[in-house]
């Protein structure tokens, strides 16, 4: 994105902008993030498999026991904002690799556990840290790659994690049966390594330069003057049309906002499809026209290069960031976004300014204001900016994030107890280790079908996002707490698709809801928080199920605890239309505003436009 300087000399200085090839090595990246998913996943999800021979060899606990489980997806969604943080300073590809050599060391440590209080530390800690630092940059990696064809290359990529557990399901059976737990965790820690090829195909994806330009006001003012001008249709009056940027509010008096009340906030200004783009390179006519001037800039508050209006002065507020320094992976605010980008109001508004709108430029703190550990440790710029925006807690006080929070902790509490203890229950209930290996396997194929159809029906613009992920939630969380009916292998084998299928929309279909509900703006903030939460319950919730069973002697009461839990925080999403009419939101974020600025009256004109 262009970054726009205009100090009296007025000289133009621009960003480093990387544009997504939609393509070419993109799709190498694409399998590099399949197979990450297909062994991360794979080798997490098929726990349950590991989980009997550790009950068996340890002698320990369900709830202890299942600690292992949990430790692993639990740390690797906790550790969401450091990897993001990592990836931020040293990229995609160094991070993956030194992700895939902890995991692979932590299960090599684990050959070595006299007792299972080890394995949580070896198995469950570090492997999880390492898959944490696996997953995040599998995400992001694609997100550079692909704009218009992200949805269908994140698909791609995504379900690799059914295809995972579909395969490493019976294969974990197999291993433990021919080498004993040891082995099989010594040849899983090999198939771990190859993460370390698939993480070299994550190429940096290199920007496009861009030399600074010295703006000739008196050359090009006039030009640029007559292009922003339009005549009405009696030639006696000229509008000036600006284009889609954001606006930063400033403390002024009341007559510094022409035709405004003084208080009121300025958020957007459309793009005309016809207007002017030229506007974005420069706003040097802005300047020259009718005497407007330029006044000094004042603390820098926006991400997107802002314009702010008043009386008699147009000017871009520029960014603390060195024009010499190109976008950090984490500078896109979509770059966890998940679905088709036609769903974004701004890119289906005008495609080709929605890269620069979405790249978000850190404000500058300074070392005395900024976080005392960031002080203590002495991080680097990088590090720091995205820790800080995928911890903003402020987040917490809307009250619609908050109970999307609530409701996913919610669904994480019980969202992993099927994948741990289906297989016991079924063992239990006289099912063969192979047949129980299989309900797993039945999970797994069902999550990648289930992924791709709802990933389909999101994109339609005949469904509710929210009614359909909130639908999904409650299915899947009412099929839970009736599993318990039967333990016949047909019918366990019934709900094992049920809940693979509707679960899916669990994990693919977070990140759209987040944008649909608080705008993409908030996107990496509000995804950073929920990872956070989604790993303590992750953590907690197989925990719960098996003391549950030391204490009752049966699953029943786990899958029906479970099971209501993930339910009602369904069902719980359900307010949320009425939350928003309460709140005064009736529309998505992001409504435009056109306005109409008269040169020669300088009288302003706005109305309400359609989404941008």
């Amino acid at each position: 994105m262009g970054k726009g300087k205009h100090p009296d000399n007025h000289e133009e200085e621009e960003l480093d902008v990387a544009v997504p090839p939609d393509g070419g090595w993109g799709w190498m990246v694409v399998l590099g993030s399949f197979a990450l998913h297909v062994i991360a996943d794979g080798i997490v999800y098929s726990f349950g498999v590991f989980y009997i021979d550790f009950l068996d060899y340890f002698k320990g606990g369900k709830g202890e026991t299942s600690w292992v489980g949990s430790l692993v997806p639990g740390v690797t969604l906790t550790v969401g904002p450091i990897a993001s943080a990592l990836t931020n300073r040293y990229g995609c590809r160094v991070v993956t690799i030194a992700g895939a050599l902890i995991a692979s060391l932590g299960f090599i440590l684990s050959l070595f556990a006299p007792n299972i209080y080890y394995l949580y530390f070896s198995f469950g800690i570090m492997s999880g840290l390492g898959f944490g630092l696996m997953y995040l940059p599998a995400i992001v990696s694609v997100g550079h790659y692909f704009e218009k064809k992200r949805s269908f290359a994140t698909g791609i990529a995504v379900c690799g994690s059914g295809v995972g557990t579909f395969i490493f399901a019976p294969l974990s059976k197999v291993l433990l049966d021919e080498y004993t737990w040891r082995g099989a965790t010594l040849i899983e820690a090999g198939i771990i390594l190859n993460c370390v090829i698939f993480g070299v195909l994550f190429r940096p994806l290199l920007p496009t330069k861009k030399s600074k330009k010295k703006y000739d006001v008196e050359a090009n003012g006039k030009s640029e003057k007559e292009a922003l001008m339009r005549e009405n249709g009696d030639g006696k009056r000229s509008s000036l049309r600006i284009p889609s940027v954001s606006i930063t509010t400033e403390p002024s008096s009341p007559s510094s906002l022409v035709a405004f009340d003084a208080n009121k906030i300025l958020t957007r200004i459309k793009v005309e499809q016809n207007g002017i783009a030229q506007m974005v390179r420069s706003d040097g006519a802005l300047h020259k026209m009718n005497g407007y001037s330029s006044s000094p800039p004042s603390s820098p508050t926006s991400n997107v290069a802002p314009v702010v209006l008043r009386s008699g002065t147009f000017r871009r507020q520029h960014s603390t960031m060195s024009s010499t320094s190109h976008l950090s992976p984490l500078a896109r605010k979509d770059i966890f976004y998940s679905g088709s980008l036609i769903n974004i109001p701004q890119y289906k508004s005008n495609p080709d300014l929605y890269v620069t709108s979405v790249l978000s430029i850190p404000e500058q703190v300074s070392n005395e204001d900024d976080w005392f550990i960031f002080r203590c440790l002495n991080l680097s710029p990088e590090v720091r900016d995205a820790v800080r925006q995928m911890l903003d807690f402020s987040l917490l006080k809307d009250p619609i994030f908050l109970l999307f929070v609530v409701s996913n902790f919610f669904t994480s509490i019980g969202f992993n107890m099927p994948y741990i203890y289906l297989p016991d229950r079924a063992l239990e209930a006289g099912i063969s280790k192979t047949d129980a290996a299989l309900l797993v396997s039945v999970i797994g194929i069902a999550n990648t079908i289930g992924r791709v159809v709802f990933g389909w029906m999101a994109d339609q613009k005949w469904v509710n996002r929210l009614m359909l992920y909130s639908t999904a939630l409650t299915i899947c969380g009412i099929a839970t707490a009736l599993s318990p009916l039967s333990n016949s292998f047909e019918y366990l084998l019934v709900y094992a698709a049920v809940f693979g299928a509707f679960i899916g929309v669990y994990v693919g279909l977070t990140s759209v809801v987040l944008v649909d509900l608080l705008g993409l703006d908030k996107l990496t903030s509000a995804f950073g928080l929920l990872l956070m939460f989604q790993g303590v319950a992750t953590l907690i919730g197989p925990p719960i199920a098996g003391w549950l069973y030391d204490a009752t002697g049966s699953y029943d009461i786990s899958f029906q605890l479970c099971g209501t839990v993930v339910a009602v925080s369904g069902f719980m999403l359900y307010s949320i239309p009425l939350i928003q009419k309460c709140l005064g939101r009736t529309g998505p974020p992001g409504k435009a505003v056109e306005f109409t600025v008269d040169v020669d009256s300088n009288e302003v004109e706005g109305d309400q436009s359609s989404p941008i």
